[in-house]
């Protein structure tokens, strides 16, 4: 029987069948509850055969932060196709329409968050960002002395009633680092509920505190307190708009009462966290895959950031899934805007679109790529001077999961 694709009008209860048999995990009526909350209906693409859906793909609507500005992007969400229909090309065909839909709904990004990797390369996905899960056991939360940490007030506050204030907060912030994204009313339900990205085994309901000084908000920390084998923070956000509020903020996490240790899976890369605590050896930092990037519209997405130094060159892209990307693109741009159409001109460098993805959001660099042969160059200096130009300031990061 031949399996269709199109887009989804029927109900949630329908879809979370499927949802739940796919992923093969039970989730409880919160979780469920809270991934109805945020679900895009008009997002939504099945698979079906006949009367039965077998497969699935959605997306958030996201205003997403890339080197200079915003860019309309797409949340990709709740991907499965069951069991029973596996390796039969209809994952790459929910992909193919979903990818094309929103090029031509003017969304030229697509990001999300991998449970196995080497899928979503095969569609033009390139890893855009890292992180860092760390434990620090409070024997060694020592940190270095910070100047202004005595002026800075740090107290408790119910998650709900202070959530207007830390999501404008989040937002703010949110607009000075690649790869986080606005937090709309849906999202600010979304992480301050038990969602199913969280396991609440042994764990205390979601805690607030605020950073204050002189009752000006500097910051804010969401976490729960557990007590499984042993008893440990776990931290869900850490925000803050200067060092001294960074620092007054994991002076407070990393001393717990009747807890041993201090875990937080999604440290920024380049967090100064890691460099002030005493002991360097202290946070046992292992680095994680964070945003999947994909390219969905060669042209407006390049255009939709800036960088850091002139660039002027003409990028031949590879693109078998999304034939419309590939070939010359001129690039034109600096730290206050940038061009990108297509061209009839010889490339100066070549490169896939899962590599193109891969620096999109300012990490690694293109020089690292072509170190590892994933860059050709055609024109002497090229790769170097365009790798200088597409590095961000800060490191990308994806604060919140989905």
């Amino acid at each position: 029987m031949t399996i269709g694709i199109g887009h989804y009008g029927g109900e949630w209860d329908k879809l979370r069948a499927l949802i739940e048999v796919a992923f093969s995990a039970p989730w409880s009526e919160a979780q469920l509850e809270t991934e109805q909350k945020v679900w895009e209906p008009g997002r939504s693409i099945v698979a079906a055969d006949g009367d039965e859906l077998v497969g699935h793909t959605g997306a958030f609507s996201f205003e997403m932060t890339v080197p200079g500005g915003q860019v309309a992007a797409a949340g990709v969400t709740m991907v499965g196709v069951v069991a029973t229909h596996r390796r039969r090309g209809i994952l790459r065909d929910l992909m193919r329409q979903q990818l094309t839909d929103l090029r031509d709904a003017g969304v030229p990004l697509a990001v999300l968050t991998a449970s196995e990797p080497v899928i979503y390369g095969r569609f033009g996905y390139g890893l855009a960002s890292d992180h860092q899960e760390i434990t620090i056991k409070k024997s060694s939360r020592e940190l270095r002395k910070v100047a202004g940490v005595e002026d800075v007030q740090v107290r408790f506050a119910d998650p709900q009633e202070s959530l207007e204030r830390t999501a404008a907060f989040h937002n703010a912030q949110a607009l000075t680092r690649p790869g986080m994204f606005q937090h709309n009313e849906n999202f600010q339900y979304y992480v301050t509920h038990d969602n199913v990205v969280t396991d609440l085994r042994g764990a205390s309901p979601l805690r607030c505190v605020l950073a204050e000084r002189d009752g000006e908000l500097v910051g804010y920390s969401h976490y729960r307190t557990r007590r499984t084998d042993k008893g440990f923070v776990d931290v869900a956000r850490v925000h803050s708009s200067d060092l001294a509020a960074h620092a007054a903020l994991w002076q407070f996490l990393l001393d717990p009462d009747l807890l041993s240790e201090t875990k937080y899976e999604q440290l920024p890369s380049d967090d100064p966290l890691l460099y002030l605590l005493v002991d360097p050896r202290a946070a046992h930092a292992t680095t994680l895959d964070g945003i999947w990037a994909r390219l969905t519209d060669v042209g407006p997405a390049l255009a939709a950031r800036t960088y850091s130094e002139d660039v002027d060159v003409v990028l031949g892209i590879e693109d078998d899934f999304l034939p419309w990307n590939a070939g010359s693109w001129h690039l034109t741009g600096n730290q206050k805007g940038a061009t990108c159409e297509k061209t009839d001109r010889t490339p100066d460098l070549v490169l896939g679109v899962r590599e193109l993805a891969t620096v999109y959001l300012g990490r690694p660099s293109l020089a690292l790529l072509g170190a590892a042969g994933l860059v050709e160059e055609k024109t002497e200096g090229a790769l170097e001077a365009t790798s200088r130009a597409f590095v961000s300031a800060r490191a990308p990061w994806m604060d919140t999961g989905f």
